[in-house]
This record gives structure tokens, sequence and C-alpha cells, in this order.
């Protein structure tokens, strides 16, 4: 991860704005001025990871066209052994589409395109365009497994009308018919809000655990989108470093960050409910050494 005199420079060198910087971070412009004027002398860890990310992957991954003002909107997914294959024309599709995707504009594709699509493609609908998603890897499945398990448990034992479901599980987030997505696990308590097909509506818990490939999504793209939509929390879980980092977006914008020795409350349930990574980790931890 680089230091902020490391960042201060690259930023010069590529002529980035601060706003750019925030764009492309997902930082609060007032966080990213404070930072580099000098102001804030000790940022988060969070925040310095998010802000690197920004200079270190800005030649392969992220694609700003600087004279219209356009970026990517994503990074261009690396070729890793557990990506799934879908039709090539698909591909070509996704590819040009991200290529000329403009902040703030919304594509021509919707539900009934999402519907079309061959089955089994690893695909999620956002602001009327397709996005790759990678199969998960079995260590992905499995903390998704069991965050959902404890959630699952904690209903069981307490009644209630929340319900816990693990992914391919379809949101149509905005109740409209240009964004579906497929959250790795997710809690709905309004009932209303689900049918047989998928939920209509934003959920009130998202958990997203992140693979090498989707971290720009799950970090930036669909940060904004859950926040926006009305998702009261939304727990970003990063396996090879062994933490989490928690939004509860009715408290504050800035995230609460945990490892996986400790114990993570859930907001919406007031705390009662813990998840506790460390067991969740000792059961996967031969797999990851």
């Amino acid at each position: 991860m680089m230091n902020i005199q490391e960042m201060i420079k690259r930023k010069k060198e590529y002529g980035y704005t601060n706003q750019q910087v925030s764009d492309l971070s997902g930082v609060p412009l007032g966080t990213v001025q404070k930072l580099f004027s000098g102001i804030t002398e000790t940022p988060r860890y969070t925040t310095l990871q998010a802000l690197s990310k920004v200079f270190e992957d800005k030649k392969e991954d992220i694609l700003y066209l600087h004279d219209s003002g356009a970026k990517s909107g994503m990074v261009n997914e690396p070729s890793v052994a557990y990506k799934v294959s879908f039709d090539p024309n698909l591909e070509q599709l996704i590819q040009k589409q991200i290529a000329e995707t403009v902040p703030g504009t919304v594509g021509d594709k919707n539900l009934e395109d999402y519907m079309a699509l061959p089955e089994g493609s690893r695909i999620e609908l956002i602001d009327g365009r397709f996005y790759n998603m990678a199969a998960a890897t079995f260590v992905h499945q499995r903390i998704a497994l069991m965050i959902c398990n404890e959630f699952e448990n904690f209903v069981n034992e307490n009644g209630g009308q929340c319900i816990p479901s693990i992914a391919p599980t379809d949101v149509q987030l905005d109740c409209d018919d240009k964004t579906v997505v497929q959250p790795d696990v997710l809690i709905v308590c309004d009932r209303n809000k689900i049918s047989k097909e998928r939920v209509v509506g934003a959920p009130n818990l998202v958990v997203e655990v992140l693979s090498p490939s989707n971290w720009y999504m799950d970090l930036f793209i669909k940060l904004k989108k859950y926040k926006k939509a009305g998702v009261r929390e939304y727990w970003i879980v990063f396996p090879n470093e062994k933490r989490t980092i928690v939004y509860k977006f009715d408290e504050s914008d800035e995230p609460t960050e945990y490892t996986f020795e400790d114990k993570v409350p859930v907001g919406i349930w007031q705390d009662r409910c813990e998840v506790d990574y460390k067991k969740i980790y000792d059961k996967i931890s031969f797999l990851m050494e």
C-alpha cells in the first residue's frame, strides 16, 4: 500500500484533481482534500487503501477519459483460473459498454434483457448495463454460507419477519427494471418485497465477499448503489486480508473495521446478533495458509 507522499507524487504525474480521486476511490471529496492538503495526518487504514488502489492500478485497471470526463465504472476483470466463460458475444457487449460508460447515465438494458441471458450466466444489471461476475471460489462460498447460517440461526431463535438469503438471489434494487444484483448474502425484513422470483427493493443488510475480479464493483459501484437504494447496513469481507468493514449508513459514511479475530455485531438487530469471524476462519484456515 502506498503512503501519502507517494500518492501526492502520482496524483501530480497523472494530472488528477481531488474530485477525480474521490470519484475513483469512493472516498468523500472533503476527506481527499484534507488528506492531500496535510490537514489530516492520520487517516484511516481503509481510506489509505482505497486511495492507494487508484494510483497502483491506474494503468491496468481503470479507464479514465480526461477529455470527456467519462470513466469505465468498473475495472476490467483479470484473467483468473476460476473465471466463468460465457457467450462471447455477450462478453464483447459487456466490455464495449464498460468502455463507454459515463457517470450519471443509464444504459439501454433492462429486466427483460436480463431474463433473456443464457442460463447460468454470472451477470449483474446495474443502471441498464451488464457486468460480468467471476464464479465464487470455495473459500468465498464457505464464508458467505457461514455468515448466512449465523443470520438464519438468530432468526430461528428469536423469531421476527426477517429472511436471510444467499446468492444467487436476484434483487431488483431500485424497484425499476434497470438494476438487478445478486449480493453474496442479504437480509430482508419487509416480506412484501419478496416474490417467488426475486426481491424487489433494498434489503436491510447486504454482505459482499471480495474476489480478485470484483473488488472495484463491491467497494465503489455497489457501495454507492446500496446506499442510495436504502440498504441500511453493508458488510464487505476481505478474505485474503482477514478483515471485514461494516457500513451503517444511518449512522456514518465511514466504515468500522473488524479482523477475523472479532465478533461483528449486526446493527439492524441492535447488535443482539454477533457473527464470530474467528469461528468462521477456524473452519477455512487450512485453505488459506
